[in-house]
C-alpha cells in the first residue's frame, strides 16, 4: 500500500501564491504517476496537474497551464504543485493523488486511474 498526505493550503488573495507539497510512504516504488486535483462542495473532482515518477512529462489542466507548476523529487518522495497568480475559481479542496499502472500520462487526467489519494487541503483564494 501507499499513503499520500497532502499540507501547504491556506487562505490568499487573488493573485497570489502558495505551495502545495504531497509526501508518499509505503511501497512507493510502484507508483507511477502523480497527480492535483481540486473540488468544490457539489462539484465532481477536477483534473489539474500531473507528473510522471521519473519526472519526464507532466500535463496540465488549461485552466491553469502557465500558472501553475508541478515537480516531483523522488529522493524525498515528494510531488509539489506551486500555484502562481491565483484566481478566486482555484479555491477548492487540493488532493494529491498516486497511480501504479504504468498508462500514457494524458489518461491519468481522469482520476479514475489513481489508485491511491490524499485527504486533501483546502486553498481559498479571495478577490
Amino acid at each position: 500500500q501507499v499513503q499520500v498526505a497532502e499540507s501547504g493550503g491556506g487562505s490568499v488573495r487573488a493573485g497570489g501564491s502558495v505551495k502545495l507539497s504531497c509526501v508518499q510512504s509505503g511501497r512507493t516504488a510502484v507508483i507511477y504517476a502523480l497527480g492535483w486535483f481540486r473540488q468544490i462542495p457539489g462539484k465532481e473532482r477536477e483534473f489539474v496537474a500531473a507528473i510522471t515518477r521519473s519526472g519526464e512529462e507532466m500535463i496540465y489542466a488549461d485552466s491553469v497551464k502557465g500558472r501553475f507548476t508541478i515537480s516531483g523529487d523522488n529522493a524525498e518522495n515528494t510531488v509539489s504543485l506551486q500555484m502562481n497568480s491565483l484566481k478566486p475559481d482555484d479555491t477548492g479542496v487540493y488532493f494529491c493523488a498516486a497511480g501504479r499502472s504504468q498508462l500514457a500520462l494524458e489518461l491519468y487526467r481522469a482520476a479514475h486511474w489513481f489508485n491511491f489519494w490524499g485527504q486533501g487541503t483546502q486553498v481559498t483564494v479571495s478577490s
